[in-house]
């Protein structure tokens, strides 16, 4: 006789450890034991007698118990075993589980991170939480569009954030391309999208280019009447030209004043993990100013690590704002110098002013760390005279700009360049 609602939702347990079987008919029976209540069909399959699961009530009731025990006798009269047919759906369902936008980004995020600095990688995933999983991530690679990535690329947009918009898009084409790599997708649509955002307008630091303006920065900094380690760290920011962080978290076992050398760990450079962890430190040449600098500083600072420590502790490095707090100080905007800025000033003046000196070797001292020889050759020891010799006189020219020289030669050449009018000027 069939079961009832009535009769399955009533049953009791009877005790016993194996439970009791309740049939319905066609194979298919209720089990009772003290765990719950399940459904299981019964069949043969190549003589061999098996057991098909169908659910628990009351989550599966017994009309939807009832369609899947009729589903798996058409499958084994169409000659299928019901069983093997189950597995192979929980399979493809937990493939599809794993090929949603989200599951393979997170698991791009797993491969990678160890090689991308940890700030990178935790913006990296955070951007992917608050702007692309709410949308994109529950949905398969193979059924996102172009349209649809752009839609949501759209939606920061509107919130004027055009620069973490293209970010996005390159990472979502990071995904997409980790998803043709692994067989999640065939090809990666963000492709379609190159030209379809809002273009990014790049804001370069601000920087003083001009040897008259320049000159008079230089002038602010010499009188500079704050903290003595501040106005130190202004001038080898001039003399330096290296990027604000490694001037800042300067420390002194990296300085050695005999030899006139700063060596700059590899581990402290703006470098990928793998170079930081691989790659050699990068040298800065010392000229005599800059020595007297940090000589001046020794009484003042050389008993702890840093050489710009910070004044409420000496156990962690001066603030990153302290440069650009002092320039505003001294008035100069934030659109017209920063801390960054340095580097700007250095490169443009000493390709326009001072002839003689190989671009490669400004850039190598730069230690942008771009690709090609160029890159590959910033730390080679080749590069040192050069890079001594290029030190030296950018040091001796800042001295030329505060004292105002060069400026007046340069004032005295442009006058003697003008034209002179063919006409007599009468008074």
């Amino acid at each position: 006789m069939a079961l009832t609602d009535v009769f399955v939702r009533q049953v009791k347990h009877t005790g016993k450890a194996a439970g009791d079987k309740h049939t319905d008919g066609a194979g298919m029976y209720l089990l009772v034991k003290a765990s719950g209540k399940y459904w299981r069909f019964n069949y043969r399959f190549a003589g061999m007698r098996k057991t098909l699961a169908l659910g628990t009530y009351p989550e599966i009731t017994i009309a939807k118990a009832r369609q899947r025990r009729d589903k798996a006798r058409e499958l084994l009269a169409d000659g299928m075993d019901p069983g093997l047919a189950k597995r192979a759906e929980k399979l493809a369902t937990a493939v599809a589980a794993a090929n949603t936008f989200e599951a393979v980004a997170r698991e791009l995020h797993a491969t990678k991170k160890a090689s991308w600095s940890p700030k990178y990688a935790a913006r990296w995933i955070e951007r992917m939480e608050k702007d692309v999983f709410p949308y994109l991530g529950r949905l398969r690679l193979p059924d996102i569009s172009a349209p649809m990535v752009l839609e949501v690329l759209r939606k920061v947009e509107r919130r004027g954030a055009n620069e973490t918009a293209h970010t996005l898009r390159q990472t979502a084409g990071q995904v997409f391309r980790y998803g043709v790599q692994t067989g999640r997708c065939e090809r990666n649509p963000v492709l379609d999208l190159h030209g379809a955002l809002k273009p990014l307008v790049v804001k370069h630091m601000a920087a003083v280019l001009e040897p008259s303006k320049a000159g008079e920065l230089l002038r602010a900094i010499y009188d500079y009447g704050g903290q003595p380690m501040t106005r130190a760290a202004l001038q080898l920011s001039a003399l330096l030209f290296q990027r604000p962080g490694n001037i800042r978290q300067m420390e002194w076992p990296w300085v050695n004043l005999e030899s006139g050398m700063l060596t700059i760990p590899s581990q402290a450079m703006k470098r990928r993990v793998h170079q930081k962890l691989n790659g050699r430190p990068h040298l800065v040449p010392l000229a005599t100013q800059a020595v007297a600098i940090l000589r001046e500083l020794q009484p003042l600072t050389g008993h702890g690590r840093y050489v710009f420590p910070s004044l409420r502790t000496g156990e962690r490095p001066m603030s990153d704002n302290t440069v650009n707090a002092a320039l505003r100080r001294m008035g100069f905007a934030s659109d017209e110098m920063t801390a960054h800025g340095f580097r700007a000033m250095a490169r443009t003046l000493m390709v326009e002013r001072l002839p003689g000196i190989d671009p490669e070797v400004i850039e190598a001292q730069l230690a942008d760390g771009k690709t090609g020889p160029l890159g590959a050759a910033y730390d080679r020891a080749d590069y040192l005279e050069q890079r001594r010799k290029m030190m030296r006189e950018w040091a001796n020219y800042l001295d030329r700009l505060r004292r105002g020289a060069d400026v007046v030669e340069l004032r005295a050449a442009a006058r003697r360049k003008r034209p002179t009018s063919g006409a007599t000027q009468t008074r």
